[in-house]
């Protein structure tokens, strides 16, 4: 909006500029004192279009045709675009009352446009004629009127070699002289055609503002009353152009070689045409502002009826589905992820629909994993639901660039997707980014059978528990938390079905990361050591650290190579794991969960702030029920003084002694970070430390990251 308004202060600068300094005040109240309207309807696009057609027509587009009499002109059937220009009068009522004024106003262009005939006058005299017509319909009856007379001229002119008729009328006109000499003329005549389609653009231009929708823009309302209050000086100066055009035309009638040579008069015309076209320019600034003001009216207008619609129950989903994916009136706008065919939205209805909410960077991760999960719940009868991919991104930059990532991402989905960005209505854009608070990560908004929405954002729960979590709703996700408790199935998943079996054997299981190579070396090694001096046998896997994949990569092919412990080889794996850890949080917050009142909550952030620092860490577990942590030099000093915690291992359990020794060796001195990814209404106000209970301070990071 303040955009606009700049604009329009630029236009209106430039505006007095251009009336105020070249059109004397006196002159445009005579012409304006001509106008008095008297209410006639006139409709002006078929007329237009004829004229239009002629004009084009008229030019010959080869004059040695002309000369040497192969021109043909258009003579045979009708081109498909000169059909299309006459259709609109196939019923001539509309013509029959305004011949007569084509013909007057013809006549005053053949007549008295000539022989240095005072240009304003002939103007006034036009425009007195039709006094009693809009301004848009007196610029388009007078253009009328001079394509009839510069259409009669060419005619003769392209006829007069081979037909006896044009010939003879040529020879009274003296036409043959003036095509003798087109090389001399042609900057007249270019001049002459310049100037045409000067008067043809503002022409269009002035009807262009007719056709505002009223109801959107009035006509005493900014910036559209600025434009219609220059019609009147843009009417007056397209006439006199033609007037000007007409008697170029007239006095080239038998005229000498001498007068045929002249430029005077093409640099008049030529300056007409640079008049008419600082109008244009204006006028479609203008335009572009009024177009711009109703396009956001309409947009707050759809936008209303999105929140009217989502308010009111439904027997099914289509009529919300069409409203989010099918206001640009396309029959088909989705695409089949599998067959890449397009489809109707018919296909959803009253199914579960998930709307996969994303701009052009969603990870090729997020698309791998959420595939998977979607193939799954193909094998179950029980889970029917459908996702859509609706892509949101800035068309203003959109490039080749972006088409290729694009197709490149809707080549990987299996699932449903809106055809093309271009196919989403600016308001129904605005409503994911204000209702459903879409950023830049990427949502999952549930929609049920009746099109109501059951959760605004159920990425988190899929993320969690996949399937499971069917039909995504918040109180499905209520129910599956309170089945919760913390231990290493929660923790894992099916991401490591090695780790789910050592579970159920009892095992010893280590997991640890960061990236401190030197730490890792020296870790693993001391802990392979020690629970060899303890009699039982250790499983560990390294789980990396979260947004470094590159550099977790090489570190994992590391520890492979120097067999240091078992890696997740697919990086994907990694970042299913921290990913889910975060949606953990997530979900939490948006159930109003709290550091001190949820077990769970306040192990998945100190799991989440081991991963902020740059210090190694270490979960060493036995099954599901022993479990115990710590960041790098506590884990390391632990086990190097294992000798002073040996007894109460063998008495109690070498996991619940490692627990008590790292209590005791807890200081009060410590710095914890807890990174969170930026997700649209999920950071909370006050975060807690997960080791002391204090608030934690806030600072805000930005961070780009090609890892």
């Amino acid at each position: 909006m303040q955009q606009q308004q700049q604009q329009q202060q630029k236009l209106v600068k430039k505006e007095r500029r251009m009336f105020s300094s070249s059109d004397d005040s006196s002159m445009m109240k005579q012409v304006v004192a001509t106008h008095s309207p008297d209410g006639r309807e006139v409709d002006l696009e078929p007329i237009l279009n004829v004229v239009e057609e002629t004009l084009r027509l008229a030019i010959p587009a080869n004059i040695d045709g002309v000369i040497n009499g192969t021109h043909n002109g258009h003579i045979g059937a009708l081109a498909a675009e000169e059909k299309a220009a006459f259709s609109g009068f196939d019923d001539l009522d509309e013509l029959d009352g305004l011949a007569h004024v084509i013909h007057k106003i013809s006549c005053e262009f053949s007549c008295k446009c000539s022989g240095g005939a005072d240009a304003h006058a002939s103007t006034i005299a036009i425009l007195n004629l039709l006094s009693s017509y809009t301004w848009e319909a007196k610029v388009v009856i007078s253009l009328g009127a001079f394509a009839v007379n510069f259409g009669e001229f060419w005619l003769v002119a392209q006829l007069f070699a081979t037909n006896p008729l044009a010939k003879s009328v040529a020879l009274l006109k003296q036409l043959p002289n003036i095509i003798e000499h087109y090389k001399s003329l042609k900057p007249r005549f270019d001049a002459i055609n310049n100037l045409i389609n000067a008067m043809l653009v503002v022409t269009k231009c002035i009807i262009a503002f007719k056709n505002l929708p009223y109801q959107y823009l009035q006509d005493d309302t900014p910036p559209k009353s600025t434009a219609l209050a220059h019609v009147p000086t843009a009417a007056y100066w397209s006439i006199k152009s033609m007037v000007a055009c007409a008697s170029q035309l007239t006095s080239l009638l038998g005229m000498n070689y001498e007068y045929i040579t002249a430029t005077s008069e093409a640099w008049e015309l030529s300056s007409l045409a640079h008049k008419v076209h600082n109008i244009h320019e204006h006028l479609k600034a203008l335009y572009v502002l009024c177009c711009q003001n109703i396009e956001e009216k309409q947009h707050d207008e759809y936008f209303l009826m999105l929140v009217r619609i989502f308010e009111v129950s439904h027997l099914d989903n289509l009529k919300i589905i069409k409203a989010l994916l099918c206001a640009k009136d396309d029959i088909h706008p989705l695409s089949h992820g599998s067959s890449k065919t397009r489809v109707n939205v018919d296909i959803l209805r009253k199914k579960t629909v998930l709307l996969l909410i994303s701009d052009l960077e969603i990870s090729h991760e997020e698309i791998l994993v959420l595939t998977q999960i979607y193939k799954e719940s193909r094998t179950y009868p029980q889970i029917q639901y459908e996702v859509v991919w609706v892509p949101v991104v800035d068309l203003m930059t959109w490039n080749d660039a972006h088409q290729h990532k694009l197709e490149q991402l809707q080549s990987m989905m299996t699932w449903h997707m809106l055809h093309h960005p271009t196919l989403l209505e600016p308001a129904v854009v605005k409503y994911i980014k204000q209702v459903w608070h879409f950023e830049k990560k990427p949502i999952l908004v549930v929609l049920d059978p009746q099109g109501r929405v059951t959760s605004p954002n159920a990425l988190h729960m899929v993320w969690i528990w996949q399937n499971v979590a069917y039909p995504f709703t918040s109180i499905k996700e209520e129910a599956l938390w309170k089945e919760e408790t913390w231990k290493l199935e929660l923790l894992v998943d099916s991401i490591d079905r090695h780790i789910l079996r050592w579970i159920a054997e009892e095992k010893y299981i280590c997991l640890y990361g960061g990236d401190d190579l030197d730490w890792i070396r020296r870790f693993t090694k001391l802990a392979r050591d020690i629970t060899t001096t303890a009699g039982i046998q250790l499983e560990m896997v390294y789980v990396g650290k979260s947004g470094t994949k590159e550099r977790i990569r090489k570190i994992s092919a590391t520890v492979s190579e120097e067999k240091l412990s078992h890696t997740w080889p697919d990086p994907t794996s990694v970042w299913y794991f921290w990913t889910r850890l975060e949606s953990m949080l997530y979900s939490k917050i948006q159930h109003g969960k709290s550091f001190e009142n949820d077990p769970i909550m306040k192990e998945v952030m100190t799991m989440m702030s081991f991963d902020g620092s740059d210090q190694g860490w270490a979960l060493i577990c036995r099954g599901s029920s022993e479990m115990t942590r710590a960041k790098a030099d506590l884990a390391l000093t632990s086990l190097t003084q294992y000798e002073n915690w040996e007894g109460d291992a063998q008495e109690i359990g070498f996991v619940p002694a490692l627990k008590a020794y790292l209590a005791k060796l807890h200081t009060p001195q410590h710095c914890n970070r807890l990174i969170l990814p930026g997700i649209s209404g999920g950071i909370p106000e006050v975060v807690v430390c997960s080791e002391c209970g204090r608030t934690m301070e806030k600072f805000f990071m930005f961070r780009c990251c090609t890892d």
